[in-house]
């Protein structure tokens, strides 16, 4: 058994079949829709920057978010800013993310680091699963990078659902 494969296929099947058959045709409005007062999402300043509704640590419970905040949160936390880290220079951070406040954008973004993300998967042979996953991820660094790529598949299944389940709500109220 080749682990690599097994855990792309697992990623692949989800993208390829859940995700982005939900994902099509995502309008602005469903984007950025806010359904319940005080939800995070993502919101542009004075000067036109995007950012995140954020706080640490997160309030408990934490508030409802957007599909913007769901959606960039997979593209840039889960999978961007970790490829960039462990497979490629670094340079994508929270800092220098630019994140995307139309729904085209942020699928352009997810669809970037999702593919980014998969090709640095790719390179890790048996060693490389097992290898450390090194202190850029804090308490895990000592932890394989087999539990990290487990992470982010699971991480996009659940924020996934989360978004599907958004446009259903959505879908409901709006028709």
């Amino acid at each position: 058994m080749i682990w690599r494969t097994e855990v792309l296929d697992q990623l692949d099947l989800y993208w390829d079949y859940h995700l982005m058959p939900r994902l099509t045709n995502l309008t602005d409005d469903e984007y950025l829709w806010e359904p319940v007062p005080d939800c995070w999402t993502i919101r542009t300043d004075e000067d036109g920057q995007a950012a995140f509704d954020l706080q640490q640590p997160a309030p408990e419970p934490p508030p409802v978010t957007t599909i913007a905040w769901r959606l960039c949160h997979v593209a840039f936390h889960v999978l961007g800013i970790r490829a960039s880290t462990h497979f490629g220079d670094g340079s994508l951070t929270a800092d220098t993310a630019s994140l995307p406040i139309t729904a085209e954008d942020g699928l352009a973004a997810l669809h970037e680091h999702y593919h980014t993300w998969r090709k640095g998967v790719v390179t890790l042979d048996d060693a490389g699963l097992q290898r450390p996953i090194g202190e850029a991820e804090g308490q895990w660094g000592e932890r394989p990078m087999a539990t990290l790529v487990l992470h982010v598949n699971r991480e996009v299944m659940h924020h996934g659902a989360e978004i599907a389940l958004l446009r259903d709500l959505y879908r409901a109220r709006f028709g």
